[in-house]
């Protein structure tokens, strides 16, 4: 199917949908919450990847200041930190698997 036809389907579709002779398709998505990191675990995910201030700071796109304040309990991480934590957290194995990092 070309560019042309498959617009031409997307039309076609949605006429149909708002003539009322097709259901459009709906699928629920569910977002976890991202969970709340006290500096004490914030160390601990970090200890537990193997990872020094540093490199966990290159990991995370933050600045070794901010890592260290995130410890301290002075900051907090915010957004996509706080779930690549969460994440690290779960599987502490995943920055190797997928090559953001590697140990020698």
């Amino acid at each position: 199917m070309n560019v042309f036809e498959s617009i031409m389907n997307g039309l076609q579709e949605a006429v149909s949908y708002e003539e009322g002779n097709i259901q459009a398709r709906t699928e629920r998505i569910s977002v976890e919450p991202l969970p709340e990191l006290t500096s004490e675990e914030i160390r601990r995910v970090r200890n537990a990847a193997g990872l020094t201030q540093s490199v966990f700071a290159a990991v995370l796109g933050v600045s070794v200041k901010t890592v260290e304040a995130w410890e301290a309990g002075t900051n907090h991480p915010l957004g996509s930190a706080r779930r690549m934590i969460s994440i690290i957290q779960a599987d502490p194995e995943f920055l190797e698997k997928y090559h953001l990092v590697s140990y020698s």
